[in-house]
């Protein structure tokens, strides 16, 4: 049950910040490990997790974007991808932070 206190200051929030908190309960409600947008197959990419319906790897975009790429210049390299999928990747990323270091470290070794 919420408090009244967290309630006030749940509502007082801008729309920006309930809009995450919705989000980031809603992620931490998943039971079933999947993450909008993103999909893991074994098989396909060594089950490495995916933007949905394709076969780039999240690790792969994170990997860009720490080298200095622009969102703008990853979707022109990759132009199969929506605006929508890098914040999917980003969020997953953050989440999954250290499954990202370790595929990304991984490509590395290779």
């Amino acid at each position: 049950m919420v408090t009244p206190e967290l309630q006030e200051q749940l509502l007082s929030l801008p729309n920006s910040q309930k809009t995450e908190i919705i989000q980031m309960l809603v992620h931490s409600l998943n039971l079933e490990g999947t993450w909008p947008g993103i999909s893991k197959t074994p098989g396909v990419m060594g089950g490495e997790a995916c933007i949905c319906e394709s076969r780039i790897p999240v690790w792969l975009i994170v990997s860009y974007r720490r080298m200095g790429s622009s969102e703008a210049e990853i979707l022109e390299n990759y132009p199969t991808l929506t605006a929508q999928d890098l914040v999917n990747a980003w969020r997953y990323a953050e989440q999954y932070a250290g499954e990202i270091d370790r595929a990304i470290a991984r490509q590395e070794e290779d």
